[in-house]
């Protein structure tokens, strides 16, 4: 069968192949099939190609954002873009690359549908309307192609961050792990604020009492929940392992989605290995396995995790990571928002296997990491 060129294409409907070479045109046909046999190629023309087969269609170009009041437009007021995701159009796809731009190759003639993929995109995005677009598109021509996030009357790209002694960013610079995820996050979405509540020495019980108030007052898009590290200091969590940890955490997580604020969950930081007059060894194996615990909770409300945890044991010396026996320094700090960048913004489709970093780049470097 003849493969599609633009040689063969038939003008009337370039999908279709056209039989037809006018005599006038012959000549140039015949010197481009004599090309293999010239210039001492190891090929000849009855031998296979030399490249890939070209694929039939057209390129589709634009970019994916953030339609913050669903309205299927790109407004200007709607900074965030969502490199990562993968869009489809007319039975093709395409992944969107740095500034949520993106191009679709491949895409048949006629009139199409651009949508977002629902398992390309990030945790709580879905796609939005779909848009039409007639290919091949003109000249410079490119779509804006939606995503939404269901967040009621909450505030666009507002997030909470809750917790305790940590998440106050004891031990570091003002602002802890906030400060280093605003900065990342405003460089690859284009836009964030975080608000930080925590409260030092409060157990998880008590996160639970004081959420719905927080939830109240700052209407946040989302909530990044960390609790857990305190409850070693109740007796009977630390003695019989009979804690309310995990029925508090998903209290919260509720708690937060009644408040249509969509919850992230982070793993309970390890103690500094190095204060072994604090415990540190007993400590961490409870760490460990309430970890475990909260992941297998997590998985069952369907909230994406923050893997402090395994990411700070990852590192090649923990106690680097720490000013004291549990409050991280900077560089905890940094890896901390690390953990949390991956579970905010990693597609669903790419959470669900191995945990990486695709390649993206961060304004920060834990040690031990890059």
């Amino acid at each position: 069968m003849q493969k599609y060129s633009p040689a063969h294409a038939d003008p009337a409907n370039p999908m279709l192949i056209s039989t037809v070479v006018k005599w006038s045109k012959a000549p140039v046909l015949i010197s481009l099939l004599a090309l293999p046999a010239c210039g001492g190629g190891s090929s000849s023309p009855s031998g296979p190609s030399d490249g890939p087969t070209p694929v039939p269609g057209y390129g589709v170009s634009g970019i994916v954002f953030y339609d913050e009041n669903a309205n299927g437009v790109l407004d200007a007021s709607e900074q965030v873009r969502l490199p990562g995701a993968t869009i489809t159009v007319g039975g093709r796809s395409g992944q969107a690359a740095a500034e949520g731009r993106f191009t679709v190759s491949g895409v048949p003639a006629g009139s199409q549908s651009a949508q977002a993929d629902p398992g390309g995109l990030p945790p709580y995005f879905v796609p939005g309307q779909p848009v039409g677009v007639g290919v091949p598109p003109q000249a410079g021509e490119e779509i804006a192609v939606p995503a939404v996030l269901e967040i009621g009357g909450n505030r666009a790209n507002h997030y909470l961050a809750f917790g305790d002694s940590i998440t106050r960013g004891e031990g570091g610079l003002e602002g802890g792990y906030t400060r280093y995820l605003r900065a990342d996050l405003r460089s690859y979405w284009g836009a964030a604020t975080i608000a930080e509540a925590g409260e030092p020495g409060t157990k998880s019980y008590q996160g639970e009492g004081r959420l719905p108030g927080e939830l109240a007052f700052q209407r946040p898009a989302f909530t990044l929940i960390l609790y857990g590290t305190n409850d070693w200091n109740v007796a009977r969590c630390r003695n019989d392992f009979d804690c309310e940890t995990i029925d508090a955490l998903r209290s919260m997580i509720q708690i937060a989605r009644d408040a249509g604020s969509n919850p992230v969950l982070g793993t309970i930081p390890p103690a500094n290995p190095a204060w072994v007059d604090r415990g540190a060894t007993e400590r961490n194996i409870w760490v460990s396995r309430m970890n475990d615990l909260l992941r297998t909770m997590a998985r069952e409300e369907a909230v994406p995790i923050a893997e402090i945890h395994a990411d700070f044991l990852a590192q090649p010396s923990l106690s680097d990571l720490f000013a004291d026996h549990v409050h991280p320094n900077d560089s905890g700090y940094q890896l901390m928002a690390r953990s949390w960048w991956n579970a905010i913004t990693t597609p669903r489709s790419a959470a669900a296997g191995t945990r990486a970093t695709g390649g993206r780049a961060f304004g920060f470097a834990a040690p031990g990491w890059r």
